[in-house]
Formats: structure tokens, sequence, C-alpha cells
């Protein structure tokens, strides 16, 4: 069964950071590509960064520079999780949102991410 599952969320002051967790699991093919997509209140997804298995990475222009994303891809089959993060430094209250790690048509549950004072 396929799992994906957030974590690293919280409440931040603006200027600070956080760094977001995903674990992938139970794919039967090896994943080439997971991502980070984000939905603010009362707002739609907002793609915010990719990473693929050779390494390659994509960001949102709203993101770019502030984030990192990296990962850890695993042959598929087994117990080993696929983990991908994000790290969010010099967050803005526009950084708001429900963070989800997604790959393929997977979706994981959220974590949310408040940037308040």
């Amino acid at each position: 069964q396929v799992q994906l599952v957030e974590s690293g969320g919280g409440l931040v002051q603006p200027g600070g950071s956080l760094r977001l967790s995903c674990a992938a699991s139970g794919f039967a093919f090896s994943i080439y590509w997971m991502n980070w997509v984000r939905q603010a209140p009362g707002k739609g997804l907002e793609w915010v960064s990719s990473i693929n298995r050779g390494g390659s990475t994509n960001y949102a222009d709203s993101v770019k520079g502030r984030f990192t994303i990296s990962g850890r891809f695993t042959i598929s089959g087994g117990d080993a999780k696929n983990t991908v993060y994000l790290q969010m430094n010099s967050l803005k209250p526009e950084d708001t949102a429900l963070y989800y790690c997604s790959a393929y048509d997977y979706w994981g549950q959220g974590t949310q991410v408040t940037v308040s004072s």
C-alpha cells in the first residue's frame, strides 16, 4: 500500500526556518520525481518544488533562494522508504499553508506551516 507521510510543520516567526520531511513507501516501481505542493487558506494548490532521482531540482519563483529540496530515492520493493526534505529559510507570512508531499498521483495528508509573529 502506497503511503506518503509528511512531518516537520509548525508555527514559526517571520524570518525563521523549518525543515519538512516526507517518507514515501509501498511503490511497486522506482519513484523518479517527488514534489512539494502547498495550499494556503482559501486558495488553490501551488506547486513549490520538485526533485528527481538524479538530483535535479526545480523551484517556484516564490520560494527560489529561500527553500531547498533534497531527497533520497530507493530501488522499488523492500521496506526502504524514499525520503524527501524541504528546508525552508527566511519564512514569510505568505508561506503559511498546508504543505503536501506527492509522487505521481499519490499524496500525503499534509503538514501545516504557519508563519506569524
